[in-house]
């Protein structure tokens, strides 16, 4: 994935790329990506937030919804990967008269 910009520099979003590590949260011992959906307005302790998204499986597909308690200062954006290339259009064969028997 491309660039990172780490820390509170920045505001979470809907549409941002997150690189959650142990230093937004120990409950990421194995690091994830994730795309924000929405940040619910719901209390937390100075310094956390909530936030909803997907996690991001190895080709930046949504593998699975989650709601995740993070702090801001170790939150990482990252650059949102790109889109999968398109398949090449089929050449056309030609096809010329069938004999049959």
């Amino acid at each position: 994935m491309g660039g990172r910009v780490r820390g509170p520099a920045r505001e979470v979003k809907s549409g941002d790329v997150l690189h959650l590590t142990r230093a937004a949260s120990v409950q990421f011992l194995r690091p994830i990506f994730v795309r924000v959906i929405r940040l619910p307005d719901w209390v937390t302790y100075d310094g956390w937030l909530w936030i909803e998204g997907y996690e991001l499986g190895p080709k930046g597909e949504a593998v699975v919804r989650r709601t995740l308690f993070v702090q801001k200062a170790g939150l990482i954006w990252q650059d949102p990967p790109l889109p999968a290339a398109r398949p090449t259009a089929r050449r056309q064969v030609r096809r010329g008269p069938v004999r049959v028997g």
